[in-house]
């Protein structure tokens, strides 16, 4: 899969906390996500998933997550937005990677990103969310491009 390390600027977001079974979830969150931006003719920076926890860790009811577009500072909710929080996701070193993803396969991108990244040697996972940038929309091309993003920092020996 391949990877790139960098250091990223925080990120102000919209959107909707959700928590369940992101298979579900994500889905939904995104639908509405949609709705109101449509309905409020909002221009995203970015479309996002901010995810915060382990899925091994964490029953499938009790992960959460933000499905979200990224604002500028200046950007004020809307009226009429029940539902709809502000947050940052933090700045910080992440590793990076690109994948195309079919037939909604995400969590294996995923695993191949995380299993390849915990055998770096000079790399482990740091505190924080992990979040996916959207490059295109995979409603009408048929599949999603995303770029993952996982906090590092360097491995303590």
């Amino acid at each position: 899969m391949g990877y790139n390390v960098k250091q990223l600027e925080k990120r102000r977001i919209a959107g909707f906390h959700l928590v369940g079974p992101w298979d579900e979830k994500v889905k939904q969150g995104f639908q509405q996500l949609l709705m109101w931006v449509e309905n409020n003719q909002i221009q995203p920076l970015e479309w996002v998933c901010v995810y915060y926890d382990n899925p091994d860790e964490v029953p499938p009811e009790k992960l959460r997550c933000d499905v979200a577009i990224t604002v500028d500072s200046a950007f004020q909710v809307p009226a009429n937005s029940e539902g709809v929080i502000t947050t940052e996701i933090p700045a910080g070193q992440y590793a990076v990677a690109h994948a195309r993803v079919y037939n909604e396969e995400f969590e294996q991108c995923w695993d191949l990103f995380f299993d390849e990244l915990l055998s770096d040697q000079s790399l482990q996972i740091a505190a924080g969310p992990c979040f996916e940038v959207y490059q295109n929309d995979g409603q009408s091309d048929g599949y999603w491009d995303i770029d993952m993003h996982i906090p590092v920092e360097p491995k303590v020996l």
